[in-house]
């Protein structure tokens, strides 16, 4: 009996139509992910494996690898009554123009002698070539910045113990300890005795109490 052969067809499959479709994707995520915006102020935390995210309200002090100390206060609203607070104090003479473009810095980085000038210019410095605040021992203005969102907060009837949840400190891994330890002197001549400290967050070790609670969902404090 004669065999039927069967005719042999071509294994080969046209992608065109899914390369078209995986490039269109490509092309979509690619145009459609915002970048993330280089840092203003450079600055290589330390790590660690804490969990914590921070508010946005968050007043915020960083101490650059070179020593110079900046400051971003929180929301808008607490943010103009503290410029307001450490001008009439301080008695810098700023007039209430000037204290709204103030107030549109994201970073506050320059001595208070120094303000009234740098206003004046017409476009706004950069942050990381600004100087900072001052922080040596004869003359250490990160106190009088504190004084002045103290007294904001007391003001508001905030209690300082929700004032110190806020408060953080992102210090360089570099930078030397004796400029940290000024910042943490200009706190405590204003009693303040807590803060929170920025680092990178890592995995914690497998097995550790850490990663149980992890695991479990256990709610930090």
């Amino acid at each position: 009996m004669p065999k039927v052969k069967i005719p042999r067809k071509s294994t080969a499959v046209d992608m065109t139509a899914m390369c078209d479709v995986a490039f269109l994707l490509l092309s979509f995520f690619i145009l459609a992910t915002k970048q993330k915006p280089p840092e203003v102020l450079a600055v290589s935390v330390p790590s660690s494996v804490s969990t914590k995210v921070a508010s946005d309200k968050a007043i915020l002090i960083t101490l650059t690898k070179d020593g110079r100390t900046f400051l971003m206060l929180g929301e808008d609203a607490k943010k103009a009554e503290v410029l307001a607070n450490i001008n009439e104090v301080k008695g810098l003479g700023l007039t209430p123009a000037e204290l709204t473009k103030w107030g549109k810095q994201q970073f506050i980085g320059t001595p208070l002698n120094m303000v009234k000038g740098t206003l004046a210019l017409a476009t706004e410095p950069n942050a990381a070539l600004a100087p900072g605040i001052p922080i040596d021992s004869a003359n250490n203005e990160m106190a009088d910045w504190v004084r002045s969102i103290a007294n904001v907060f007391a003001a508001a009837s905030v209690d300082q113990k929700d004032l110190e949840k806020i408060l953080l400190i992102k210090g360089d891994g570099e930078a030397l300890y004796p400029k940290f330890k000024m910042i943490k002197e200009a706190l405590k001549k204003n009693e303040i005795f807590k803060f929170q400290i920025v680092t990178n967050g890592t995995p914690a070790p497998i097995g550790s109490e850490l990663y149980i609670e992890n695991k479990l969902g256990v709610k930090q404090d």
